[in-house]
């Protein structure tokens, strides 16, 4: 399966038009959106474009095709004129790695970063993935938990508010490996996933 995996869109009809164009581009099965589509929030300026309409015009034809989870800006009132699931705080995907190599298939915890974070982790085993927006910053750490536990902390970056001067961009993830692209996809990470025997 090739993912798709976005974040942080928060009403700009202007940066989610660029998504769906990539998104077309890139051949991917599903978009995985890790929450705060409709609403800007009262942190940050409106993106360019900002038109929650125009979003869920876009989004909605697309239903079949998107995986979701919950934003702190996503609310109830959301979820009544979005025709796709986006309250549930997290998901788990168990996605198959490098045909090539044995043992690197991938589970992953997605979830947007408000409640289950680097700083407040999910139940997560050796190895697990960590995925969440929520910081509008690209990230690709390993880090341990209190029990000597690795896991990798994976983040897309924002659509339409990046921060800390990165590129409004996405993440694609195939064959083991994640792959980060600005909206015009033009690479600019990668991280392969690795074998656990």
């Amino acid at each position: 399966m090739k993912l798709m995996i976005a974040s942080d869109i928060h009403g700009s009809a202007f940066y989610c038009e660029q998504m769906i164009e990539a998104y077309k581009r890139e051949g991917a099965d599903k978009l995985l959106l890790l929450g705060d589509i409709l609403y800007h929030g009262p942190r940050n300026d409106l993106p360019e474009g900002y038109a929650p309409k125009a979003v869920i015009a876009m989004l909605n034809p697309m239903k079949k095709e998107l995986l979701c989870v919950r934003g702190n800006c996503d609310t109830e009132v959301d979820q009544m004129v979005l025709e796709f699931p986006i309250l549930a705080d997290y998901c788990y995907l168990n996605l198959s790695g490098d045909p090539e190599e044995k043992n690197s298939d991938v589970t992953i915890f997605a979830t947007h970063g408000h409640v289950y974070n680097p700083h407040k982790l999910p139940m997560l085993k050796d190895g697990d993935i960590l995925l969440n927006g929520h910081t509008h910053i690209p990230a690709c750490e390993e880090v341990l938990d209190m029990n000597g536990g690795k896991y990798q902390y994976l983040n897309p970056g924002s659509v339409s508010i990046p921060k800390e001067g990165s590129e409004h961009s996405y993440m694609i993830y195939e064959n083991g490996v994640f792959t980060w692209k600005n909206l015009a996809g033009e690479e600019y990470q990668t991280w392969k996933t690795v074998s656990h025997s």
